[in-house]
């Protein structure tokens, strides 16, 4: 193993990623696709990486992973410039060098899981549903119905889609090309005024396709999510509300993402009692029904 590869805890390797591509997108997102051979074969979906933005600076940042592509040796992600470490990343150019740890973190659990996957993800919190509706559809063969939402414009451009969605209001047709090609149906939602998308929350647009589904699909469908604070616990409660089995992401602001420094605790219920567990390597994923949201 030559010294761009250096070993650390489990299976969390570090490397010397080289930029291949930094796409602006509007609204300060950019979509990052780096050369990491050992995270891309290794990352599963809901991992992360922790990436070094900048030779100056200390402290990593924690990158959901969008895509991986282990035959090309490359990860994909989708990050939003809004502060120091995040604007350096975003000036990263092709053939550059940076600093990778991944894969990291618990990720979602695929044993055994219902047959139609229902996957929510808000804001920077939709790569992982994509990165899981790509591995769903090559692995299992099960085609998730994939719920996106973003109060900044979406970093793709929205199609019209041909696939038929239950429980739709009228005029959401909008969605995502890349899933759309996949043959995944997805819908969009914003309260921004997008045409296309749904004006109001994901979890809105969710339980309209619940409830569309009707009470004899009930037992087939599991929840998984990605997004911020608010949309996770209004996706706790959903899950509640149906009686549903739901895997929820969470997202933190992390110093060392290898569970060393502690700093991203969270209160979760366990068979022993209430426990205090790092998002970083005890999650990033957690059934949501555990997670005692502050």
């Amino acid at each position: 193993m030559n010294d761009a590869t250096k070993p650390q805890r489990g299976t969390i390797v570090q490397e010397a990623a080289e930029v291949l591509s930094n796409e602006a997108h509007p609204g300060g997102q950019y979509i990052l696709q780096l050369r990491a051979p050992e995270i891309a074969r290794r990352a599963q979906p809901g991992a992360f990486v922790h990436l070094r933005c900048a030779p100056s600076l200390a402290l990593r940042r924690p990158m959901s992973i969008m895509r991986a592509n282990p035959r090309a040796g490359t990860i994909d992600m989708l990050f939003k410039a809004h502060g120091v470490g995040t604007a350096e990343l975003a000036q990263r150019a092709p053939g550059e060098s940076i600093s990778a740890l991944g894969p990291i973190g618990v990720p979602f659990k695929l044993a055994g899981y219902r047959k139609r996957p229902l996957l929510i993800g808000g804001g920077v919190g939709m790569p992982p549903m994509v990165y899981l509706a790509d591995h769903l559809r090559r692995s299992t063969g099960s085609v998730p119905f994939v719920v996106l939402g973003s109060e900044l414009p979406f970093p793709f451009k929205l199609r019209p889609s041909a696939i038929l969605v239950p429980g739709m209001p009228p005029g959401v047709i909008g969605t995502m090309p890349l899933l759309e090609d996949w043959g995944i149906a997805a819908r969009l939602a914003s309260r921004q005024g997008y045409v296309g998308c749904f004006e109001g929350l994901v979890t809105e647009l969710a339980a309209a396709w619940i409830q569309a589904m009707g009470v004899a699909a009930l037992p087939e469908i599991e929840i998984f999510a990605c997004g911020p604070t608010p949309m996770l616990k209004a996706v706790q409660s959903l899950a509640a509300r149906y009686g549903l089995p739901a895997q929820i992401s969470l997202e933190e602001y992390m110093a060392c993402a290898v569970g060393g420094c502690a700093g991203c605790t969270v209160r979760v219920h366990t068979p022993s009692g209430p426990a205090m567990k790092r998002v970083c390597v005890d999650g990033p994923v957690f059934e949501a029904s555990t997670v005692e949201f502050s």
